[in-house]
């Protein structure tokens, strides 16, 4: 018993600082200096009405398959060999659904649109990638190429600090654009 009281005593007290204390402030903190990215950077679109609808985080990807939205990486992640038969196969099959969905495009398909991020969650696609869709899209919404290449540029941002990383298009930023809802 006498080891047993300070032990508790300690596991409590640390609880308190730790779990709720220290918590409450870093999070306090958040969102006091980051209040978008600290409540999830999620989208929120006021409607004609007046409502508004979240749409999801534009640091998370949405999953969009139908031919008239740009599309993102593959989501989800594998721990296949880059070099393996089951790899290979998985990138034909990405080719040819990708082919499916666009027959008319002879153009070489961007490799991130075939090949997961590490997270399997990337929200982001290269301006390539976003380049390779853009016919598509103005065809399946009878709108013109360069109103859509357009949207893409504006949700397009250059590398961190201007010269760390590569430029990036936010798919669902782009898809929000071309539903008139941005």
């Amino acid at each position: 018993m006498k080891i047993l009281r300070p032990a508790l005593i300690c596991f409590a007290v640390m609880t308190i600082l730790c779990g709720i204390l220290y918590t409450a402030a870093v999070t306090g903190i958040a969102q006091l200096m980051f209040p978008d990215q600290a409540s999830g950077s999620i989208i929120t679109v006021t409607l004609n009405d007046g409502s508004r609808k979240d749409y999801g985080s534009a640091l998370i990807a949405q999953e969009f398959t139908k031919p008239e939205y740009l599309i993102g990486r593959p989501v989800g992640t594998t721990n296949l060999s880059p070099v393996g038969e089951e790899q290979k196969k998985l990138l034909k099959d990405r080719i040819d659904w990708w082919h499916s969905i666009d027959p008319d495009n002879g153009t070489e398909i961007p490799m991130d649109l075939l090949t997961a991020s590490g997270s399997g969650v990337d929200p982001d696609i290269s301006p390539e990638a976003a380049e390779y869709q853009a016919a598509r899209i103005a065809r399946e919404r009878n709108m013109d190429e360069d109103d859509v290449k357009e949207i893409i540029e504006k949700y397009t941002t250059g590398p961190f600090l201007g010269f760390w990383g590569s430029p990036a298009v936010n798919v669902l930023k782009v898809n929000l654009a071309l539903d008139g809802l941005l």
